[in-house]
């Protein structure tokens, strides 16, 4: 077999797109965004922004947007027509876009109706609408209160403090960051609860916040007192130490390029460590500020040869071994992980990982189950999962259940490299984060 490395170009950060186009939406003036992801969850957000107001067009072969002059409007927004109906905000699948846009919206004006396909009416919303609730945002829940749909109505953040927890998910967090500068004040936002998850998603957020010149200053709370901290220095939120203080600013407009999707690429990556080829992925930041760098972290502690060029992430198979590794800060690469990890010697455990639960679907669960169908054991702790290798069924074909979650789909795609025949129920269900996968995966899994 030749040694000759696959090559792979990464897709565009799908975190990245969404938060940029945000920003250039909610900027007055026009921004043009160069390589922003094409996929099912980022035509979610440009169609939310578009019903607010913003208007977004393709130009030779970058997205042109036009900002909303006076932030989002809804239904009735000037307060005289109180017949006007509310915006409509589908959501469809995209958790991402519901809990950024949402939290934008509010800080608008007028009404909206937030929906969206039927999994997402069964993931909670009642931490963010809360949170907007106590800054003037009005609510009435067609079902279920604190679940989608819902009728929002706005009147921007009248409010001057916020509290969210990052327990459930940090996006929350982000949705209030990015509609604070639209405020006539300053907010403040505090971080509560216990623990806080996926800080690297927040961080995301503030770098594209200060890149459109909004203003903001994070606080740290040390011996009974508030300073003032760089943001890029923190490693993640201290419920109870830490807050944003968000001053009302607005956005102004960038001409801005999209860096390539860690999360997409580590399929390839994990591809290089399992299979019998190595991988060159192109397009990858080394030094990103996304979360899912971490694979990179994580597949080396594995036994996995990582490589990094001005070419690309070079990663080259080696005899795995199981790991113990805290996934808080990196929750979408569980499903990979856990993937190569039945490619192992010795178990791997999976630690703070509870709030997979509600993802697009129960992911903890999905990944025990279809890892186990490889011929892996699995177990589910409270905030944990635990791979054992065992006999993966090589040489057979295995039916797996997608979930209709593109990210189970793409890491299941890892055991054609066991040689198991991977009859998925679901292949479509890609396009939600990356359209192009199956094209890319052939190239992995060509034998010439």
């Amino acid at each position: 077999m030749s040694r000759q490395p696959v090559v792979i170009t990464a897709p565009a950060s799908k975190s990245l797109s969404h938060r940029t186009l945000i920003a250039a939406a909610l900027a007055g003036g026009t921004s043009v965004v160069s390589g922003a992801l094409d996929s099912d969850d980022i035509a979610r957000t440009r169609a939310c922004l578009a019903a607010c107001g913003a208007v977004i067009e393709e130009s030779d072969g970058a997205l042109r947007v036009t900002g909303m002059a006076d932030g989002p409007r809804g239904g009735n927004a000037d307060g005289k027509h109180p017949d006007d109906p509310p915006r409509e905000l589908f959501m469809h699948e995209s958790g991402t876009t519901c809990r950024l846009m949402t939290a934008v919206a509010a800080a608008g004006r007028g009404t909206f109706r937030v929906r969206g396909a039927d999994r997402m009416h069964e993931r909670p919303m009642a931490e963010l609408t809360g949170a907007l609730a106590k800054l003037g945002t009005k609510f009435a829940f067609e079902g279920e209160k604190g679940f989608l749909p819902f009728v929002m109505t706005a009147a921007g953040y009248a409010g001057k403090k916020a509290e969210i927890t990052l327990e459930e998910s940090s996006q929350y967090l982000s949705g209030l960051l990015l509609g604070a500068p639209l405020s006539d004040h300053e907010v403040t936002i505090s971080v509560t609860g216990e623990k806080a998850v996926s800080w690297p998603y927040v961080a995301l957020t503030l770098r594209i916040m200060e890149d459109f010149k909004a203003g903001f200053e994070v606080r740290i709370k040390r011996d009974g007192k508030w300073a003032a901290a760089p943001w890029r220095s923190l490693k993640t939120a201290h419920p109870g130490r830490t807050r944003f203080v968000v001053r009302p600013t607005g956005y102004c407009p960038a001409d801005y390029r999209v860096e390539g999707d860690w999360s997409n690429a580590s399929y390839f990556l994990a591809a290089g460590a399992v299979g019998d080829r190595p991988v060159l992925v192109k397009g990858l930041a080394a030094d990103s500020l996304q979360g899912d760098r971490a694979i990179l972290d994580i597949l080396a502690q594995m036994g996995a040869s990582i490589n990094v060029t001005f070419d690309g992430i070079l990663v080259s198979p080696g005899p795995l071994r199981g790991v113990r590794v805290d996934m808080g800060r990196c929750p979408d690469l569980v499903p990979t992980v856990a993937a190569a990890a039945a490619f192992a010697a010795t178990p791997t455990v999976i630690e703070n990982v509870a709030h997979l639960r509600i993802k697009e679907t129960d992911r903890l669960a999905a990944c025990a189950a279809e890892v186990a169908r490889a011929g892996a054991s699995t177990e589910i702790g409270a905030d944990s999962l635990t791979i054992r290798p065992g006999g993966l069924h090589r040489g057979r074909a295995v039916d797996f259940r997608a979930y209709n979650d593109h990210r189970m789909a793409m890491s299941l795609s890892l055991f054609e490299l066991a040689d198991i025949d991977v009859n998925l129920d679901n292949t479509a269900c890609v396009g939600k984060s990356f359209p192009g996968f199956w094209d890319e995966w052939k190239k992995i899994t060509d034998k010439a």
